[in-house]
Formats: structure tokens, sequence, C-alpha cells
């Protein structure tokens, strides 16, 4: 007859304090190792950034790579309507760079390598900041070509301080209120007859008339120049380019 062996206590303690198996949890929030004791002890919990080096770093590395990534896509969340913006409009290239019709005048003729000279009169003249205002104006812009036609020593004496009052009328000749495309030119011309006349900002008319489908711009002592660029738009107006300077009676 078999006898049944009564278990000591103390093997039943060993039995119930044995440690239970590790258990890993690998959430980023929160790496831990429960070591539990089925004796009633409280479990123990080590934390990412002091028992376990190696799940902290994996953890460091992949929070590093998370920030870099929204870093990222906020900047090109910013940069993008401004790309977008500046490939959507619709450009004309004067002296090698496009003009673009979100600026104004000042801002696109600074770019121009064919204005340098009209630039520096500008400059000259204090009328960076009548041109860079809301405007709009009309502007018949003379290119470095057609300065270089006026008599030699004429553009060095008129940027001379003394002869600002005269530059800023030559300047200002060139200059009507209002916006005026080609179109509106071209309409006004033959509204009057075949030459419209213009009153400019300074005071005293330029005469527009068409000649082979071109435009011309008269000025009081009878010289003329040709419109070679049209409908250089800016945010504060319009830019025609002209090949000969226009000089006030």
């Amino acid at each position: 007859m078999a006898v049944a062996r009564k278990r000591s206590p103390s093997c039943e303690v060993l039995a119930e304090t044995r440690l239970a198996e590790p258990r890993i949890s690998t959430n980023d929030a929160d790496l831990r190792v429960s070591v539990g004791l089925s004796a009633g002890f409280a479990s123990t919990a080590l934390t990412a950034n002091t028992e376990l080096p190696m799940f902290s770093r994996l953890t460091s590395n992949r929070l590093t790579l998370i920030a870099a990534a929204a870093a990222l896509a906020i900047t090109a969340g910013t940069a993008a309507p401004l790309a977008a913006e500046t490939m959507s409009e619709k450009t004309v290239n004067v002296g090698g760079a496009p003009m673009y019709p979100s600026k104004n005048i000042i801002q696109n003729a600074v770019n121009s390598k064919d204005h340098t000279t009209l630039v520096a009169a500008v400059k000259a003249a204090g009328l960076v900041d009548t041109l860079s205002g809301p405007g709009p104006f009309t502007v018949f812009a003379p290119t470095n070509d057609a300065f270089a036609k006026l008599p030699a020593g004429t553009v060095d004496t008129l940027l001379k301080p003394e002869n600002k009052k005269t530059l800023t009328n030559v300047l200002t000749y060139h200059v009507v209120a209002g916006r005026m495309s080609a179109k509106d030119l071209m309409e006004k011309v033959k509204s009057s007859g075949g030459k419209a006349m213009l009153k400019t900002v300074e005071g005293a008319d330029l005469t527009i008339s068409m000649k082979d489908g071109k435009l011309w711009v008269w000025d009081a002592k009878g010289g003329s120049a040709q419109i070679t660029i049209q409908n250089v738009n800016q945010s504060n107006g319009v830019i025609h380019v002209v090949d000969t300077v226009l000089l006030p009676g």
C-alpha cells in the first residue's frame, strides 16, 4: 500500500518564493523589467534611464529620428507655399533676371543687369521710397545702353548732388500715374487718331504712337524711344523697357 509523502513546510516555502520569469516590455514610453515574487513581494520596475542602457539607447535614437522628421515636416510645410507661389507667377526676363509681379518696381529693377545706371540715378534722386510705394505707376525704363547714347559726361553730371533737381525731373518724366499695359497704350493711340498724350509725374507730356506694329514714345524735344520689352508687371505698376532716355522740354 502506497504511503503519501507529506511535503515539508520548508519545501513549500521554497516553491512559493521562487523567482518568476522576467517580463520585458519594449514600450517606448515605459521600458521595464518586472520581477515578481509569488510570496507577495512588490514587483520591481526599472525605467529605461536607470537599469537598461541598451533599451535607453534605442529609445533615444528613435526619439531623435522622430524629432528630426518633425523638424523636416515643419520646414517643408513652410517652404512649400512660398515655392509654389513663386513658381506660379508669370515672369518676364529683363537684364538676365526674372521680374516677379509680386515684387515692386525697385525690388525688380535692382536685379536687372541692363538697368544699373537707372537704379543708381533713382537712388541719387531719392526716388527709391516713391517707386517702392503703392502707386500704381507706369514706368518707361531706359537701359544702360540708352543712357550711353547721351552726350559724354551727361550721366556723371546728372548724378552730382547739386544736380539732383534736374535728375529728378528727367526720371519722373519717365513715370506716368496709373497702370497702363501695352494694350491700354495701343487702344489709347487708336482712339486718339494715331497719337496719344500722357501726362507724366514730372508734369510735361509724353506722346505715344505706333510704327510698324511697335509702340514708340516721343519726348518734348522730339526724341523718340522704342518700347523693346513691354508689360513687365510689378506689384505697384508696370514697366515698359525703352531704348532711349526721354528728355523734358
